[in-house]
């Protein structure tokens, strides 16, 4: 056990580190020290809240329900066609059965790949609203961190005090 541990954590790598927290807590005594005024931004938040943000979810899904429609459709064909070769297979010819073997085996490989597509296709267009909103909230952060004379404002903290939560005013300012 000893001999993993000196080989994942060398003392130059512990070096590091206990320097990267010195500096952490200098900076934030100094922070302290100064009567500096620090904010938090939550953009979980504003993500799950924001007005823009339930508009985007909305109008994403008016954009690709007929896809998703087209795709269960096709599904439920194939489902059907499969179903009904169950139950037609013990009567049809060694060619038949392996034709339509193949037909479904085709049908479910399309639809797989439309699944993919449309996935792929999904996401990326959630990730482009939501780095839309999030470059909006940005500016509006900078925009109340200049009105209000923050010197910091820090995003998604693991722990914040709620005094000094910004969020709300982002929210609002966002339905603007």
């Amino acid at each position: 056990m000893e001999i993993i541990l000196s080989q994942l954590i060398t003392p130059s790598k512990l070096f590091q580190r206990l320097m990267i927290c010195a500096a952490c807590l200098v900076s934030v005594s100094q922070v302290q020290a100064q009567d500096s005024k620090v904010a938090i931004f939550d953009s979980q938040r504003v993500i799950r809240e924001s007005a823009p943000a339930k508009a985007a979810e909305i109008k994403i899904e008016q954009e690709f329900s007929k896809r998703s429609k087209d795709l269960q459709d096709m599904a439920n064909k194939f489902r059907i066609l499969a179903e009904k070769f169950d139950k037609d297979a013990p009567v049809l010819s060694e060619s038949d059965r392996i034709k339509r073997q193949r037909e479904l085996a085709d049908l479910d490989q399309d639809i797989k790949r439309k699944q993919r597509v449309f996935s792929e296709d999904l996401n990326q267009r959630k990730n482009e609203e939501i780095a839309a909103l999030l470059e909006r909230a940005s500016k509006i952060v900078k925009q109340i961190a200049e009105a209000e004379k923050y010197d910091l404002v820090l995003q998604d903290a693991v722990y914040h005090n709620p005094r000094i939560d910004i969020t709300d005013k982002v929210l609002k300012a966002l339905t603007k």
